[in-house]
């Protein structure tokens, strides 16, 4: 693989990048396991950071996959994208790709990345080999769909201030976001009331509950912009028609998920060809964390290399 363009590697940790795109913006990129094996972008959750959870870097290099992760605008240490849409994630992920010299490569986006990996697959169709959604989220106001149906009451009177009063929605999330820079364990203390059984089993673990809490300090560390942006995008156009994406997709879902409920991935399922849903039950939301193995395996089997250009 050739060496990233365009890209200052730190020298304390050769997996930690910058990436500048065409408009000056700083993108902080990680990358983990196999080099040489088929590239798969893992789009963070909201509010996430590239330091989220996913497999060990032995088990990575097991599965052949060069994982790929990135803060979002707004996040960690990426520069913010202020009004950003979904669809503007496929020119940052191209730049991406541009500067490690990646041609093709295969994405998942969990949870609040859901979205930014369709727009990938939609308007990047000659480099996406596959994508998949793991508990994702369809667009807000999506005929025949009851956008809140299911979620916890705190997750609708987030989201409901994305298109009553955006200032709200930003007073809110500063605060939350300053406690979570105070102690990352406050959100999950304020998610726990909301879980149910499935995903209190998985937030229980010691080194998921450590993963997650190193995220949020992450993601948060310089404010809540990029938790802002996200929430706002999500209710504004995504810019990108589902109906265009034609290779292979793949929607898991929980059937117990409480934030993003399961009728998403199934309105999203009959609105995108080629698209299969999974359904799993006994989980939930953060079951993501634990079916993302399997997942990229999917994502990275070795057809996909010689697959042809659409």
């Amino acid at each position: 693989m050739t060496k990233p363009r365009e890209a200052t590697v730190t020298l304390e940790n050769a997996a930690q990048h910058t990436v500048v795109t065409r408009d000056g913006r700083r993108l902080a990129v990680e990358t983990s396991g196999a080099p040489d094996g088929p590239a798969v972008f893992l789009l963070h959750g909201t509010p996430g950071s590239r330091s989220g959870p996913r497999p060990r870097p032995v088990v990575l290099y097991r599965l052949g996959v060069h994982l790929i992760c990135y803060d979002r605008p707004g996040y960690g240490d990426s520069d913010r994208h202020e009004g950003r849409r979904v669809a503007d994630t496929a020119a940052d992920v191209a730049a991406i790709a541009d500067a490690f010299g990646i041609d093709r490569f295969a994405l998942v986006g969990r949870s609040g990345g859901g979205p930014h990996a369709l727009a990938c697959a939609a308007l990047l169709p000659d480099r996406v080999t596959r994508a998949a959604v793991l508990v994702g989220l369809a667009p807000a106001g999506a005929p025949d769909l009851d956008w809140y149906a299911g979620m916890t009451s705190e997750n609708v009177d987030e989201h409901s201030l994305a298109d009553a009063d955006a200032t709200e929605l930003r007073d809110l999330l500063t605060v939350r976001a300053k406690d979570v820079q105070r102690d990352p364990m406050t959100l999950l203390e304020f998610l726990r009331p909301q879980l149910t059984e499935p995903d209190i089993r998985v937030v229980d673990d010691v080194a998921i509950r450590r993963l997650l809490t190193d995220m949020y300090a992450e993601a948060l560390r310089h404010g809540p912009e990029g938790w802002i942006d996200d929430v706002l995008a999500v209710h504004r156009s995504w810019g990108f028609d589902l109906g265009a994406i034609r290779l292979p997709v793949r929607l898991w879902h929980g059937e117990q998920d409480r934030f993003s409920p399961v009728a998403h991935s199934r309105w999203l399922a009959a609105r995108i060809p080629n698209a299969e849903v999974q359904v799993q039950p006994g989980a939930a939301h953060f079951g993501a964390v634990e079916i993302l193995p399997q997942t990229l395996a999917w994502l990275s089997t070795p057809e996909l290399a010689a697959a042809p250009r659409l």
